[in-house]
């Protein structure tokens, strides 16, 4: 069988991580375990995977904490596993760096459309840097596309892998209303299912960054029934 991606997932509940893993494996996918937060830095460090899938509540270190570690050297997807009613994990998660989410108790085929729309966004994303040399500048806006650098007249932004997919295609379409389907479709892979916030989540965060007023924002706007808007003229 064809190997698709190397995944890694890291769950201490062993029974559901071998169910979880060995339906990965019946679908072309390696997947490697690992139960313990305080060891999973050093796991993928190790197998270098193509995504990772995190649960939240793990012992050592939780899954929160590891995003956050492992967003300092790695780029590729990172799926967060929360319970259903724990929306705030959600959110930090998101804002730490986190790709998308998914609700426990894993439907499996749910969980392998997620990692395929992830994986393709993903391969889209590094192709386009390979094949385009071209920076993007809004004003002060500068986003080196190769070096996936962001800068603010001339001063180094640090934005996660999640942000920084958002904003450059905000910016790629700086001065347009983008629809939330199209921003899934770009930075997701799949389409908008009417009930996702992680976008959001994420303008707040780019807001935050880029010290966008969150009740007047001038640079990120929310077009209320269209999408949004990056403002040239703000930058």
């Amino acid at each position: 069988m064809e190997n698709y991606a190397t995944i890694l997932l890291v769950e201490d509940d062993e029974s559901l991580a071998q169910w979880v893993a060995e339906y990965l494996d019946n679908q072309g996918y390696t997947t490697h375990i690992c139960h313990r937060g305080d060891k999973a830095v050093a796991m993928v460090k190790d197998v270098s995977p193509d995504i990772v899938l995190l649960d939240i509540m793990l012992p050592g270190q939780d899954g929160i904490s590891v995003c956050r570690d492992l967003r300092q050297f790695y780029s590729k997807p990172i799926v967060m596993m929360t319970a259903k009613d724990e929306e705030m994990d959600e959110v930090i998660g998101l804002e730490v760096g986190a790709s998308d989410y998914v609700i426990k108790p894993v439907r499996p085929r749910a969980l392998l459309a997620r990692i395929k729309s992830l994986l393709r966004a993903a391969e889209q994303s590094s192709s386009t840097a390979e094949v385009d040399d071209d920076n993007i500048q809004v004003g002060a806006l500068h986003i080196d596309t190769l070096a996936r650098k962001v800068t603010v007249d001339g001063s180094e932004v640090a934005i996660s892998s999640a942000e920084y997919l958002l904003l450059h295609f905000l910016a790629s379409n700086a001065g347009e209303v983008v629809s939330r389907d199209a921003v899934f479709k770009a930075t997701k892979g799949r389409e908008y299912d009417g009930l996702d916030r992680s976008v959001d989540v994420l303008i707040s965060a780019l807001r935050k960054k880029f010290n966008d007023d969150p009740q007047h924002p001038e640079k990120f706007k929310t077009v209320w029934g269209k999408g949004y808007l990056m403002v040239p003229t703000a930058w």
